[in-house]
């Protein structure tokens, strides 16, 4: 029997990402968050709930290792942030757990999008992307432009640029990179690499409908450029487990690249339901177990609803984080 512990059980892919791997005979699982509130954490029985602390206390990885030694622990998956960065840089620590999480190079890369835009202009089309500033101000723009921070998730930050004057009014305390504008519909593409790079499977989904960042409907579709394209994307920064890689068609219709998304994405349910069931298919990677040289999907169509896990008061867990949301995707 293998055990997984998956944090972030407060978010959208956390719980899409238990109650995948709830289906599985062979797996038990374990449910974390900081918040003792979080929904996910309900979701499987009273004595594999856990707390934790927040990714960026210092306690965070002393307390997760208590956890896994405790718990037999074999397979940790975050599914937030600001925890993969500090865990991927000290993933020998949690052994004999494995991290099942893309290398830390991978993750600094795509979420540094100056960086991400740099790795992957050679191997798949991306909107021109420079530092704001004297770097920006020496580019002939078609505007409007799109002005953003350099890390950061979400559309915090985002701004247009409407035209020169805007462009030379941009604050240069912010790490603001400027991009090309891509006009055209967005696509959220899920994507799972194995131990070689090679990509298993690319899921391209729409978004049709956006609630704080999560999109909430939506239908997946099969495109070959949307699916190479992120598939390039992924190779170019080194894959290995899952990525979320977000494309946008640019004014000529093309499919080029916006951001990559590190982890486990929110609508996951989606793509789990087309066939390819990328958290179990994340435990079976990090096992050591081989996955298929590649996986189709269907197109389906999803729309999202509010579900209530009802408790006895009693089974709650009292955590000092509770409340606090800016750790959570």
């Amino acid at each position: 029997m293998t055990r997984v512990l998956v944090t972030g059980a407060g978010g959208p892919a956390g719980v899409a990402v238990i109650r995948s791997l709830l289906r599985r005979p062979d797996v038990t699982v374990f449910a974390a968050d900081m918040d003792g509130w979080a929904s996910g954490i309900y979701l499987v029985p009273a004595g594999q709930r856990r707390l934790v602390e927040p990714g960026r206390s210092e306690a965070f990885i002393p307390g997760l290792k208590t956890l896994i030694a405790d718990d037999g622990i074999d397979v940790v998956i975050s599914t937030v942030d600001v925890e993969l960065q500090a865990l991927a840089e000290r993933r020998d620590e949690l052994a004999p757990a494995v991290l099942a999480a893309p290398s830390a190079d991978t993750l600094a890369t795509a979420l540094d999008k100056l960086a991400l835009a740099e790795r992957v202009a050679p191997h798949a089309r991306v909107p021109r992307t420079v530092l704001a500033g004297p770097d920006a101000l020496d580019v002939d723009w078609e505007f409007p432009v799109f002005a953003k921070p350099r890390s950061g998730a979400g559309s915090r930050g985002i701004r247009v640029v409407p035209d020169r004057a805007a462009l030379e009014a941009l604050p240069l305390d912010e790490n603001l990179i400027v991009q090309d504008l891509l006009p055209g519909e967005e696509y959220s593409v899920d994507v799972i690499a194995d131990a070689d790079g090679r990509v298993v499977a690319a899921v391209p989904r729409t978004r049709t409908r956006v609630d704080s960042g999560v999109a909430i409907a939506g239908r997946t579709v099969i495109d070959p450029e949307l699916e190479e394209t992120a598939a390039a994307v992924a190779r170019a920064i080194g894959l290995v487990g899952v990525a979320n890689v977000q494309l946008r068609r640019d004014r000529e219709g093309r499919a080029a690249l916006l951001e990559v998304n590190p982890r486990f994405p929110g609508a996951l349910p989606l793509t789990i339901a087309a066939g390819v069931d990328i958290p179990s298919l994340v435990v079976d990677l990090f096992t050591g177990r081989p996955l298929p040289e590649r996986l189709d999907f269907r197109e389906l169509a999803t729309v999202r609803f509010l579900e209530d896990v009802i408790l006895d008061p009693a089974e709650l867990l009292v955590s000092e984080h509770a409340g606090h949301q800016d750790e959570t995707p």
